[in-house]
């Protein structure tokens, strides 16, 4: 009985629809219009990012269209894991956002009767919001854009029955808004919180959960600032709610719920909410389907990069094997106050947002106090409204943007080095005695994954930099991460090179100081021999901070990540601790003698040498024989220097910044 339906639908998909008969009124089948007539009130965003405006006389076969069944018409709304997707979101949807907004103070309210038919069968089942689907919302159009409400179905692959959740956005204090959070709340079977151990173990299914194909319906109202929740569903318990929108419970630290601890604050979001919640804010409605499945790898953010599938961004592959979102609408309404008002600047705002160009100066602003030495050789001066896809450009992980670096093991690097580099270089220098600072919040996103076990410097990138530019032109610090293959987790460390006494450079030497994990000496015993994994490591696509103070010729370095002991360091670069061959430390002896690096250092040190700060990424794995060098040459594989091959093979290095500074040194604290 089904397949004559929907093939007539299918059929059908090639008029164009409309609403009502030109001579009696009667509703025409298979018009969205006709089964639910309400879309007067919206725009539509469709899958492919695009904004169709009201959809009362529209259809599209990939996303938006009718289907009937024994239970009767329904509006069918579908969307890939991966298409163009609409303002600075990570998720592709099929989704109806309304026309006019109005303030949490007035009345309004939504209601639908749906059925899930499909949420992604691919995903990593660590990350929150994988294999799920958001089927209706309250959207802020104002200050943060945040979304005080979220309606969720989510189901693990082999389980019969998926469940239910809402969720609330916190409306973050300040300007801020990378610190925003969910809080999430169980209607039929788990929260949001309820995740695999790992990336394809699943928790036991829901007992009260809600098959694919089950009817449930919620009811959405907004009263007097209350946000009053009902979701009913035959066969299960009727489930009320209520939230208030104008009063925040979580305006101080210590309001900030045990499951957010757990869910969010590895990721760093850790906020709090202004005291009047979304006071004053322009709200409206979203219904369709909003897939929370994406594509991105999980190593970015553990609560919204699924690691799905998405067949380069093929629709047709990814609906062919179950890599998309649908769900289909049976009846649906809004009610909304009289005072209600044009969301007009919502839509200007965000409307082919997602294929607009953000270039790195916009997310961090100190752009134009820096050069920048490209992966593949090329030096830029001016880096506003800059970016190379291949090095430099600017990525968001599921809650902000970030500016990413990346260079591959072999390409063209600077006149003194094996290494490659996409790396920014200050162009005011300065002596230590001047001093500088210099601020990074970063993750490591990737290092090399080919390399030799033995060499020091194999799957590591540096991350931060001071480079003299005087002199023998040494490095008083470099910053670095380092992560062997097969290990969570790496290590972070870092270096302070001699400044060479004499005019003789090739005795130069590194001393490695540990911040967490392993420092530079910690080394495999063969090619494919790896040390034991640091306890206290720091994983790819996890946070740190550092701060490099340089003040009256001392260097105050700082290193802060959320679940890990605060360091902090002090190095004197005005007088040396190297000056004779007796201070030669007993790392330097195992790690640069055996390489005939074994020189004593100036006494005044770096004094009087004008220097100048480096950030971004500095590949520190090269292709050069390990034999000619165990501390500086890696051995990895390069692809001839084919930097697409690199790429795909992970033989690249690739870091993330989403904060930093640089200017004066100041006094300590």
């Amino acid at each position: 009985m089904i397949s004559p339906i929907l093939l007539f639908n299918s059929c059908a998909e090639k008029k164009k629809r409309h609403t009502t008969d030109a001579t009696n009124g009667d509703k025409i089948v298979g018009s969205a219009q006709a089964i639910i007539p309400f879309f007067e009130h919206w725009n539509l965003i469709l899958g492919d990012g695009s904004n169709v405006g009201q959809a009362t006389n529209f259809e599209h076969k990939d996303f938006f269209y009718t289907a009937s069944d024994k239970q009767g018409e329904w509006v069918v709304f579908k969307t890939p894991n991966a298409g163009n997707t609409h303002g600075t979101s990570n998720n592709t949807r099929t989704e109806l956002a309304q026309l006019k907004k109005w303030s949490p103070m007035t009345d309004a309210k939504m209601n639908a009767t749906l059925k899930v038919m499909n949420v992604s069968s691919t995903g990593d089942a660590r990350v929150a919001s994988t294999h799920s689907v958001v089927v209706g919302q309250i959207h802020s159009a104002d200050g943060h854009e945040n979304e005080p409400l979220k309606i969720f179905y989510k189901k693990f692959p082999g389980h019969t029955k998926g469940s239910v959740f809402w969720n609330y956005e916190i409306n973050t204090a300040g300007d801020d808004n990378s610190k925003r959070w969910d809080y999430s709340y169980p209607i039929w079977g788990y929260d949001m919180s309820v995740v695999g151990a790992d990336e394809n173990t699943y928790p036991p299914e829901p007992v009260d959960g809600i098959a694919l194909g089950e009817q449930f319906s919620y009811e959405v109202e907004i009263k007097d600032g209350m946000m009053y929740l009902k979701f009913t569903s035959e066969g299960h318990e009727t489930k009320t709610f209520t939230k208030n929108l104008i009063s925040s419970e979580y305006a101080k630290r210590s309001d900030i719920p045990k499951q957010t601890q757990q869910l969010f604050f590895p990721i760093g979001q850790d906020g709090v909410e202004r005291d009047s919640a979304y006071t004053k804010e322009g709200l409206f409605f979203k219904l369709g389907t909003y897939n929370q499945t994406n594509g991105k790898d999980p190593k970015v953010n553990k609560v919204w990069c699924s690691g799905a599938e998405t067949h380069g961004g093929d629709i047709q592959k990814q609906y062919a094997d179950g890599n998309y979102a649908e769900v289909w609408f049976k009846t649906a309404s809004i009610e909304i106050s009289e005072n209600a008002y044009s969301n007009a600047g919502y839509f200007e705002a965000n409307d082919g947002l997602s294929k607009k160009t953000v270039y790195p100066h916009e997310v961090i602003p100190f752009m134009d106090k820096f050069k920048i030495l490209l992966g593949n050789g090329t030096t830029v001066d001016d880096l506003t409204e800059f970016e190379h896809k291949d090095f430099f450009y600017t990525a968001i992980d599921g809650t902000r943007r970030w500016v990413v670096y990346k260079t591959p093991n072999l390409g063209v690097t600077s006149k003194n080095s094996s290494n490659t580099r996409t790396e920014l270089h200050e162009k005011r220098e300065w002596t230590p005695e001047q001093g500088g600072k210099l601020t990074g919040t970063c993750k490591v996103m990737q290092v090399s994954t080919s390399g030799d076990a033995r060499v020091a410097a194999s799957y590591s990138v540096v991350v931060g930099q001071i480079h003299s530019g005087e002199g023998h032109e040494n490095e008083p610090l470099k910053i670095f991460y380092k992560k062997f293959p097969g290990h969570t987790k790496g290590s972070v460390f870092w270096n302070y090179e001699i400044n060479t006494a004499g005019d003789d450079n090739s005795g130069r030497w590194d001393f490695s100081t540990a911040v967490w994990g392993h420092d530079m000496s910690v080394v495999g015993t063969d090619k494919n021999d790896n040390p034991v994994e640091p306890s206290d490591g720091i994983e790819l696509g996890e946070e740190f901070s550092f701060e490099i103070n340089v003040y009256d010729g001392i260097m105050y370095l700082t290193f802060k990540s959320d679940g890990h002991e605060t360091r902090k360091f002090v190095k004197n670069l005005v007088a040396s601790e190297y000056v004779n061959k007796s201070d030669l430390p007993e790392q330097t002896k195992k790690l640069f003698v055996p390489i005939g690096r074994d020189g004593t250092e100036r006494p005044t040190a770096y004094k009087g040498e004008l220097g100048y700060f480096k950030q971004g990424a500095y590949n520190q794995t090269n292709g050069k024989s390990p034999e000619t060098n165990k501390v500086w040459s890696a051995g990895a594989e390069t692809y001839g220097g084919d930097i697409a091959k690199q790429y795909a093979n992970g033989s690249y290095a690739e870091v993330w910044f989403r904060e930093a500074t640089v200017g004066t040194g100041t006094p300590p604290e």
